[in-house]
């Protein structure tokens, strides 16, 4: 039986894991700056349809680190609201050269494939 998480603190470091793999880690991050991009785009523009092509840019990248590099499924299938908030926390601690210290915190290696 999958564990229920009923707060996002106790969901992050299942999420971590989810994401041991660098090279998804990595995917998660274009993907998601590509679709704050497109979003960021779209809105200037008021080409609203770019926020759906957004959404489905930020979840192509992350799901193909997730089926071919992980070889599990997307948290966000499970916990899509908690998953949401785990992938733009995942980015900013990239963004900043934050998440090994948090891997670290939590216990989590790397993946290397």
């Amino acid at each position: 039986m999958e564990k229920q998480f009923q707060t996002f603190k106790e969901f992050w470091p299942f999420y971590l894991g989810e994401h041991s793999a660098p090279a998804n880690r990595w995917l998660h991050f274009i993907g998601t700056t590509l679709a704050l991009l497109q979003i960021i785009y779209g809105a200037a523009t008021q080409r609203f349809w770019l926020l759906l092509t957004a959404l489905a840019t930020g979840y192509a990248f992350a799901w193909i680190g997730h089926f071919f590099l992980e070889k599990n499924k997307p948290a966000t299938f499970t916990y899509p609201f908690f998953s949401f908030i785990g992938d733009w926390k995942m980015w900013a601690l990239i963004l900043t050269g934050q998440l090994n210290g948090e891997l670290k915190k939590f216990g989590l290696q790397n993946k290397l494939h």
